[in-house]
């Protein structure tokens, strides 16, 4: 398992959010970025976590975190632990007054859950290795001085890898 952090949201060619998903201490533009695809709510709830924003009214994933606090337990930890079908599966390690309890769960709500309790993310080396993107194609090196043609193409690049792929291209 590799520790990751949310690096962003985007949208792909066809209007589908996707998460990013990036192994901690890479320097940017370096290794690769793990993208899933997630739904549209559950984007929103992941970027208003991310940015430490707070929604006018509570929305699902905040109403979990209370509904855990309230019963004494917190996520210890999210893995993001294989991909079959282009399908990714996750995992929510939450401590409870009784001991460690392991559920199944979306990687997007783990992940909206997370990024509210500030749980660790983690992703299953295999998924990285097989899903993953490089990532220059997503973001840029700091340590480099690029050209705006230069970081248009890699856009374009994107861009195309977006328009073409399909989520079934990372069956297992």
């Amino acid at each position: 398992m590799v520790q990751v952090r949310v690096l962003g949201v985007a949208l792909d060619q066809s209007g589908q959010h996707i998460i990013l998903l990036k192994p901690l201490g890479e320097d940017e533009g370096r290794g690769r970025v793990l993208p899933i695809w997630i739904g549209a709510q559950e984007a929103t709830s992941i970027l208003i976590a991310v940015q430490g924003e707070q929604a006018p009214r509570p929305l699902s994933h905040d109403l979990m975190k209370l509904l855990l606090e309230a019963v004494g337990s917190n996520i210890e930890r999210v893995d993001v632990t294989r991909i079959e079908d282009g399908t990714f599966y996750a995992e929510l390690t939450i401590m409870t007054p009784t001991g460690p309890y392991v559920i199944d769960a979306r990687p997007s709500d783990s992940v909206a859950l997370a990024s509210r309790t500030d749980a660790p993310l983690f992703v299953a080396d295999e998924v990285l290795e097989q899903a993953g993107i490089p990532a220059e194609m997503v973001e840029s090196r700091s340590d480099e001085e690029e050209s705006e043609e230069s970081a248009e193409e890699k856009l374009e690049e994107f861009k195309k890898f977006l328009e073409d792929v399909d989520p079934e291209d990372f069956q297992g």
